[in-house]
């Protein structure tokens, strides 16, 4: 019927405008602050592993499986707080390069400590972007 095509086209277009939002880079900021081990947050702040799947729901998160090993950046604070920043260390083969996202807490447990996740930084609008 027309309604239904007209829904279909409703949807086609909602899909390339939250296409292009992120394919634009700008997606909504997750928190004002984040915990680091240092000021550039360039130092990670442990190692976990991860204890569950993880499936990335746009270009801000990093799809973990379970099993692999993260390195923690950062652990973002108030609102955003269930979720930490860091990267899924890469397999023998070369085959997925480092790539920073978020993913929640709950998903990886940490079993080694490197530096303090003492330092407040405040998140910006890079941190929340796709490259």
């Amino acid at each position: 019927t027309m309604a239904n095509t007209r829904l279909w086209a409703r949807a086609a277009l909602l899909g390339a405008l939250l296409g292009l939002v992120q394919g634009g880079r700008q997606l909504g900021k997750l928190a004002e602050k984040k915990l680091c081990a240092d000021a550039d947050c360039s130092h990670p702040i442990s190692i976990a592993v991860a204890v569950q799947d993880y499936i990335a729901p746009d270009c801000r998160f990093i799809p973990i499986q379970r099993g692999q090993v993260v390195y923690v950046f950062s652990k973002l604070k108030g609102r955003g707080r269930l979720f930490w920043g860091g990267s899924v260390q890469g397999d023998y083969y070369g085959e997925h390069p480092a790539r920073l996202g978020f993913f929640p807490s709950s998903v990886v447990q940490e079993n080694q400590y490197l530096k303090p996740g003492k330092v407040e930084v405040k998140t910006d609008q890079w941190d929340f972007s796709c490259q």
